[in-house]
Formats: structure tokens, C-alpha cells, sequence
């Protein structure tokens, strides 16, 4: 009697033995075959990266190729109520004239641009003045040279473009009237375009005549680095870093590229200003005339 009791109770305890590493097993496998499914998803997801982007060293030379992109610099006159630093444009036109003028042109900009923005109208007229300009006839029907004028837009440095191209190696420098609206990333991309030349990695090659750097398409650029620190000596004793002129050459660039900036602005401030005050009067005079008509009363009095 004592042995069935004891078969008996030996029985279910092996039934749940059997019970609970059977539901074990079962929650092991679930995990199993999610780090099955996670596995085959990650080597997937690497193997189409790889088919559509290449490895790492190809999608550093893809970079290369569209040049990297240039960092959000914060430029004063970026806000909407924000105006140009005219300070760094009269110093900004010092760097072009003293560095880039040799190079580049700046078609678009008259002497008379600059007056009561970066310079005094005596400023640029002396400026203007020692210019020479072809102008004519004369009463003999010749041309002839004469000083410049405020009216008068700044020369380039070549009489054409087969000169320039051929002063520069083959190479056309551009105009730098727009360049900053030409450009993808505007500002930012000229602040890092001239603070951005470097050693080439291990592995990049340059040709001769070239130069390295990352933010300009292609990562080979004809243009040599042109700013160096204490290059120029500003008027008003601010240090002539290499930041500090690019930032400025920037600014510059940008007044250049959109005269009318701080104008625009300031008229846009006005109209918003002018037709908020119209519209409230609009809604205004609306409500009065609108108020008695949709709110009176109708009352019908039939004839007796």
C-alpha cells in the first residue's frame, strides 16, 4: 500500500518536471529566433548598403567628388530683423582688394555701391580715382583715359578671358559678384572653402599644380590657400587672423551678392507693420457694418 503511495506521488511530480522544462525550452526558443531574425537584418541591411553605397573608402571619395558641406556659421545678418555688420564689409573689401582683386572681378559693384555702406563718399571717390577707365571720343572721335567716377564699376583684373585664363595656368577665376548666391551653402561655403586647406589623407591623390581641399568638389582645387595670418593690417586694429579675414571676405561677399539686404528687410518690417494695421481696421470696419445686419430682428405685422 505504502509503494502505490509512493508511485503516486512520484508520478506528478515528473509530470511537472517534464512541464516546466518543456515551457523552458519554449521561451528559450522564441529568443533564439529572434536574434536569428535580428542576425539576418543586420547582414542585410549591410549587404544592400554596400551594393548601393560602396564601402567606407568609396563613400569617403563619393564625398569627395560633391565636396563636403560647409558648417552653419552664425553670421550677424542671417535674422529676419538682422542687418550686415558694416564694419566687417569696409574690412571684407579690404581683403578682396588687398588679396583677391588681383584674381577675381567684381562686375556687378560700382564705386557708388559703397557709399554710406562701407565708406564715405570721399573714400570712394578717391578709391575711384585712381582707377583708369577707356572712355570716349573725344572731339578728335578717339578714345581715351580718364579717371575713374563714382558711376563707374569696378575694373576686372584682365582685359578678357583668354588673358585671364591665361595668367591663371588655364584656369578662370570667377566673378565674385554673385558667388556667394551661386554657391550651395552661400556664406558658409566661402568661410570654409578659405579656412579649409589641408594636407591630403593617406590615400588621396593631387595632381601637380593643385591643391587640397575637402569642401570644394572633387577635393582638388587650382586656387592656393591666400590667406595667412597678419596678411593684411585692418584700419581699425582688429586682428588679422585667418578666420577673422575670411569671416570678413564673407560679409563682404554677401553685402555684394544683395546690396539691397538691409533695405529690403527694412521695408518688408514696414508692410508687415502697414497691413497689420490695415487689416485690424479692415476687420474692424467689417464687424461694425456687418454687427447690425446679421443680428436684427424681422418682425411681420400682417394687415388687419
Amino acid at each position: 500500500m505504502l509503494g502505490i503511495f509512493n508511485r503516486a506521488a512520484k508520478g506528478p511530480l515528473k509530470a511537472f518536471t517534464r512541464n516546466a522544462s518543456t515551457a523552458s525550452s519554449n521561451t528559450a526558443n522564441p529568443s533564439n529566433k529572434a536574434a536569428t531574425i535580428a542576425a539576418s537584418i543586420s547582414g542585410i541591411t549591410a549587404a544592400v548598403y554596400s551594393y548601393q553605397y560602396g564601402l567606407i573608402d568609396q563613400v569617403f571619395a563619393s564625398g569627395l567628388e560633391e565636396g563636403l558641406h560647409a558648417p552653419a556659421f552664425p553670421w550677424n545678418h542671417n535674422g529676419w530683423l538682422d542687418s550686415f555688420d558694416h564694419n566687417a564689409i569696409r574690412r571684407g573689401y579690404q581683403v578682396y582688394r588687398e588679396v583677391c582683386a588681383s584674381c577675381h572681378s567684381l562686375d556687378r559693384i560700382a564705386w557708388r555701391n559703397l557709399v554710406a555702406v562701407s565708406h564715405t563718399s570721399d573714400e570712394a571717390r578717391a578709391m575711384a580715382e585712381e582707377q583708369e577707365y577707356t572712355d570716349g571720343p573725344n572731339d578728335q572721335g578717339e578714345p581715351f583715359q580718364r579717371p575713374g567716377k563714382l558711376a563707374d564699376y569696378m575694373p576686372p583684373p584682365y582685359p578678357n578671358e583668354e588673358a585671364s585664363r591665361a595668367a591663371n595656368g588655364g584656369a578662370l577665376p570667377p566673378d565674385l559678384s554673385l558667388i556667394v548666391k551661386a554657391r550651395h551653402g552661400g556664406a558658409d561655403y566661402i568661410m570654409a572653402l578659405l579656412t579649409g586647406y589641408q594636407d591630403p589623407p593617406a590615400g588621396i591623390a593631387v595632381a601637380d599644380g593643385m591643391n587640397f581641399n575637402p569642401y570644394f568638389p572633387g577635393g582638388s582645387i587650382a586656387m592656393g590657400r591666400v590667406l595667412f595670418d597678419g596678411l593684411v593690417e585692418y584700419d581699425d586694429g582688429t586682428p588679422s587672423t585667418t578666420t577673422q579675414m575670411a569671416k570678413d571676405v564673407a560679409t563682404f561677399l554677401s553685402w555684394a551678392s544683395e546690396p539691397e539686404h538691409d533695405d529690403r528687410k527694412k521695408m518688408g518690417f514696414q508692410a508687415v507693420i502697414i497691413l497689420s494695421a490695415m487689416t485690424a481696421i479692415s476687420l474692424y470696419v467689417k464687424r461694425l457694418k456687418w454687427s447690425p445686419i446679421k443680428t436684427r430682428k424681422l418682425v411681420y405685422n400682417p394687415p388687419k
